[in-house]
């Protein structure tokens, strides 16, 4: 076995090591008792901690990430990504131009506050047609793993750029960064309409396409009127379907219909109104529409609620949709103009009545009100027009008066003479009316010609948003009730206050049927016929209730018709007519042979019938 030797070169290895650490122990212990510089100290204490911290964040955050992205998977599937990204916050989107200023949310995409810049409410507040969630745009889909989902709870991420002069706002619910659902508003300056479209890009493998894509748009109107009734009135939800037709859901606690073909839905609130158009027609579309007003004293903030269901349509497997939103006054100029028949929403009358408005009132009343100073002289000059045109009306509705206020006499001995046997009163009272050319007939005819133009009037000042805030005399809004006097309680279907245009016009259309039938009801009033003195009366006092609560432009429009009617009527009566001239006359008529008209000759042979059926059975 050999035997181990001594080496001496490792015990010099030893003993060179164990100098070199004695002399690195003494060193570090001649550092340690030295005065450090604070600032290097400093330094390597905050390098110390600040070099691995980074690294530890970073993995908390990844694993955070990764949590978070498996919790959002789990709830809204592929759509969980757009819940992990920045943008998942209640921020909004402001874009606006000299018209309308628009907030949209990126919970949901939509618009949550429109305000029209231009214009105040009754008491002086700006007018906002959303606000505060009083409305909701959302999509309703399945996905493929079965999932259903609502884009208003949805986060879309939002990116705004320009396009010329027009802002581009898009919000975007995120699959991935190139597969997404995106909502695009294009805003154009000095428009109320904006341009909407929706659409998806590789989607076709997320969305179900054998469930329906619904649209649900809901909105409650905001009061903007001091009168509540009267804007309730006309607010209204209309539509537009199959190629052009229009409806709208009337009055009441709640109405709902259905139409086809939809092309656009307008939320009217009386002067204000809220639009959505499509250039693709939707297939259907479901509508409602309820009274949010149960007591006028206490429901101050809403009018009516709107709903509307809308079918959306995949092609290819994505949606693609062209459309338009409107938040602007219910203005028939500005909505005429966009050649989209958005003039129907504006309700100047059905057939003739919206005719005569549109092609007659609404372009004299704009003429006028180039270069009258005030919109209440614009009025007044209309209605003085109107009535100079119809007063060859009037004329030939006061003659055939005068000709049967000169044939009373007659009638009366003719009322005498049979007043046992009414049949042949009446047959002979025709007869003498027959050959005198006189007939009541011949005055009610002109005045129902008048109608049309009265009911157009009726239909065109409530709907004239130019007289919104517009003030003549005591009035300070020609658009809404004037007021002379506040009640400290409020009168069923009167109100709480008192006007002073209904008041007027009631006294003046009190005086006009005092004129025109106050003389002669009495001595023409025949059994079984209604109460014509009671109607006379009843009529102005009707209007007086009727009209305190309504546009004070409609009121001036009647109280200065009537005024100038009593005023043309006593011209005629006392420059124009003669009535010694029409008796002499009707007495050289009823010598002439006089031919009968088929009505006339009919209604005599059947009053004749009768009277001899009368006879027999007396027998």
């Amino acid at each position: 076995m050999e035997e181990k030797k001594f080496d001496v070169q490792s015990l010099i290895g030893f003993l060179l090591i164990g100098a070199i650490l004695i002399w690195m122990l003494y060193n570090n212990s001649q550092e340690t008792e030295q005065d450090p510089n604070p600032e290097q100290t400093t330094e390597q204490v905050e390098k110390i901690p600040t070099t691995p911290a980074p690294q530890v964040e970073e993995t908390s955050s990844d694993l955070q990430d990764s949590t978070a992205m498996a919790q959002a998977q789990k709830q809204l599937g592929s759509f969980g990504y757009s819940a992990t990204l920045p943008s998942a916050t209640n921020n909004i989107t402001t874009v606006s131009n000299n018209l309308l200023e628009l907030k949209i949310d990126n919970k949901g995409g939509y618009i949550s506050e429109a305000r029209l810049t231009q214009f105040k409410t009754y008491d002086s507040i700006p007018v906002y047609l959303i606000k505060d969630g009083n409305a909701s745009f959302n999509l309703t889909f399945t996905t493929s793993d079965g999932r259903i989902l609502n884009t208003k709870d949805l986060f879309f991420e939002p990116t705004v750029t320009k396009s010329g002069e027009n802002q581009v706002v898009s919000m975007k619910l995120k699959v991935s960064e190139t597969e997404f659902l995106e909502y695009r508003y294009v805003l154009k300056p000095g428009e109320y309409m904006m341009d909407f479209s929706i659409r998806s890009q590789g989607l076709s493998g997320v969305i179900n396409p054998s469930n329906e894509i619904k649209l649900d748009w809901q909105l409650k109107g905001y009061r903007h009127a001091k009168s509540l009734s009267y804007e309730n009135q006309y607010t209204e939800l209309i539509f537009e379907y199959d190629d052009g037709d229009d409806d709208y859901l009337g009055q009441g606690d709640f109405k709902e219909d259905e139409a086809t073909n939809v092309t656009y839905v307008a939320y009217k609130q009386h002067f204000f109104t809220s639009i959505l158009l499509t250039d693709t027609p939707f297939s259907r579309g479901k509508f409602t529409s309820r009274n949010l007003v149960q007591d006028e004293d206490i429901d101050t903030v809403y009018t009516k609620e709107f709903t509307t269901t809308l079918p959306l349509e995949l092609k290819g497997g994505e949606l693609n949709y062209n459309m338009n939103w409107y938040y602007g006054p219910t203005d028939y100029k500005i909505l005429n103009d966009y050649d989209r028949n958005l003039d129907e929403i504006v309700p100047l009358g059905w057939g003739i009545f919206g005719w005569i408005n549109k092609f007659i009132f609404i372009p004299f009343f704009a003429f006028l009100a180039t270069f009258l100073p005030n919109y209440g002289i614009a009025i007044i000059v209309l209605t003085i027009v109107v009535r100079i045109v119809l007063s060859p009306v009037t004329y030939k509705s006061y003659l055939a008066q005068a000709k049967m206020k000169v044939l009373r006499p007659e009638i009366n001995e003719l009322n005498e003479k049979y007043k046992d046997n009414p049949m042949k009163k009446q047959q002979e009272t025709m007869k003498l009316q027959n050959k005198a050319g006189a007939s009541p007939l011949s005055g009610c005819l002109p005045a129902l010609m008048q109608i049309p133009v009265f009911y157009a009037l009726f239909q065109f000042f409530p709907s004239a948003f130019q007289l919104r805030h517009k003030g003549f005399l005591w009035a300070d809004d020609l658009s809404s009730y004037d007021t002379i006097a506040e009640l400290p309680f409020s009168i069923p279907f009167y109100g709480d206050h008192v006007s002073l245009f209904p008041i007027l016009a009631s006294i003046a259309i009190f005086i006009y049927m005092m004129m025109t039938t106050g003389q002669t009801m009495s001595q023409n009033q025949q059994p079984g016929m209604p109460n014509m003195k009671f109607i006379m009366y009843l009529s102005p006092i009707f209007m007086l209730f009727f009209f305190n609560n309504y546009a004070s432009g409609l009121s001036l429009y009647y109280f200065t018709s009537n005024l100038i009617t009593i005023g043309i009527m006593l011209v005629i009566k006392y420059a124009i007519i003669d009535e010694e001239k029409i008796h002499a006359k009707i007495q050289e008529n009823k010598k002439k042979p006089k031919k009968q008209g088929k009505f006339a000759k009919k209604m005599q042979d059947m009053m004749e019938q009768a009277e001899q059926q009368q006879k027999k059975n007396k027998k």
